[in-house]
């Protein structure tokens, strides 16, 4: 799968992955450079991410936006970030991004659906589209510049079919193509940063085919809802194993179709009220069943990067249900984020607004962010050997510390697409600060509440 397999840029090593759902990647004399933590992958961790979300609140009013799920939404989004510049496999198994935002995700279109079919499949791609096309264009500018083409790529078909399949960065019906290795370009250096950056589009390939799915997939779940939810898994015993192999991108496409299509199944269940009507104990008790054999599958399929369950296609499908059920059984169907966690208000509903872009750029922005972290090295007091040592070992951390902030200049530059993409007036940050409506005192007499 894309998440773990190559798509034409090499051997593999989460978005975005990726990615993607729902309305809702030392200076020479002074010191060895660090080794380049930034692997190749580009695997299942979007990111956490729906296309355009509808209107988020701060503090949203009934029938408005689930705070839980939106939560949700946004540790996944971090979570991906996170995958995909430390590269540690055990995030995988300790939240699956993937899982969980494609069955937020069908939630949502479940939700939808009450309206007709045709306009919440033109209203999902419409959301989809134009900030898909603005990180392509850029992509596409990045990816020429470095002396790539296309009709000349062997890896792409060669000749006119290899231009033929840029129509992938228009509307992502298949992988977005990009060179086995790409030209140095001064500050992205390395072969691999095309599929840092490019790799992680699977995630909207995938998203886009259940969003057409979901009409044909809502009917036959209301009417055989057990066989519905459970048959992606089945799909995923045989495809996901090698049992069955389809080549090339579309045994991808459809391999990633059955590993998240019970999740998206379940953001139905979770829509309907299905999950509710199943005993706590009962769901939970054989979720974690299912989760226990992804593990016990997972451990005698293990590769190169050890318990990362993207590579593992039916580790990752089963693991991801059971997390699901749990996640939606427990469900508390906030209105506003209580205690605590109210603090982060206001950066789950910007995230929550921009998660398409902040899925589309986050593993780009990881591979920029490798420069400006070799620039410490040129700094007077870090030239001596225990600040070379220092910035070695903290290399990574710095990395993550440099990303957010491009993160947030690409959402101030390039994030209003997605309101305009929705028909919304466009909103630099919309973090949904004074979105809350005053409400107007009561007229009391002079004395009440004296004392």
């Amino acid at each position: 799968m894309t998440h773990g397999h190559p798509s034409g840029a090499g051997p593999a090593s989460d978005p975005a992955g990726p990615v993607f759902p729902t309305p809702y990647g030392a200076p020479a004399g002074v010191a060895p450079q660090p080794a380049h933590p930034f692997p190749q992958r580009h695997t299942a961790e979007p990111a956490a991410v729906e296309p355009a979300p509808e209107e988020t609140s701060a503090a949203p009013t009934k029938p408005g936006r689930d705070r839980y799920l939106d939560l949700l939404r946004s540790v996944a989004l971090v979570r991906v970030v996170v995958y995909h510049l430390f590269g540690w496999a055990w995030l995988t198994v300790l939240f699956p991004s993937m899982g969980v935002m494609f069955a937020l995700a069908g939630s949502l279109m479940a939700r939808s659906l009450k309206r007709p079919a045709w306009s919440v499949i033109r209203g999902r791609v419409r959301r989809l589209l134009p900030p898909m096309w603005i990180f392509g264009a850029v992509a596409l500018t990045l990816l020429f510049a470095s002396g790539w083409n296309p009709g000349d790529d062997p890896d792409q078909g060669g000749g006119s079919w290899g231009l033929v399949k840029l129509f992938n960065y228009l509307v992502p019906i298949g992988a977005p193509p990009y060179p086995f290795e790409a030209g140095d370009l001064g500050w992205l250096t390395g072969g691999t940063w095309a599929d840092d950056a490019v790799g992680p589009l699977w995630y909207l390939r995938a998203y886009l085919w259940f969003v057409l799915a979901s009409p044909l997939l809502l009917w036959a779940f209301r009417r055989a809802p057990w066989p519905t939810l459970l048959a992606p898994l089945g799909l995923t015993a045989v495809v996901g194993t090698g049992l069955v192999t389809i080549p090339g991108e579309a045994g991808n496409a459809v391999t990633d179709f059955a590993v998240y299509g019970s999740c998206w199944v379940l953001g139905f269940a979770h829509q309907d009220g299905m999950l509710k009507q199943v005993p706590r104990y009962i769901s939970v008790s054989c979720a974690s069943l299912v989760m226990a054999f992804g593990l016990w599958w997972a451990s005698g399929h293990l590769g190169d990067e050890g318990w990362d369950l993207n590579n593992i296609p039916l580790a990752q499908a089963a693991w991801s249900f059971g997390f699901v059920v749990i996640l939606l059984q427990y469900s508390p169907s906030w209105q506003e984020l209580p205690g605590r966690l109210a603090g982060w208000d206001k950066l789950v509903t910007l995230s929550n607004n921009r998660a398409v872009t902040i899925y589309l750029w986050h593993n780009l922005l990881i591979a920029l962010t490798f420069p400006i972290v070799d620039l410490l090295y040129e700094i007077p007091f870090m030239q001596s050997e225990r600040g070379v040592e220092a910035l070695n070992s903290t290399y990574e951390l710095w990395a993550f510390a440099f990303v957010w902030p491009l993160i947030g200049l690409v959402i101030l530059t390039t994030g209003w697409v997605e309101d305009l993409a929705a028909k919304r007036k466009p909103r630099l940050w919309p973090n949904g600060s004074g979105s809350k409506s005053k409400r107007p005192r009561p007229r009391t007499s002079a004395g009440a509440h004296r004392g």
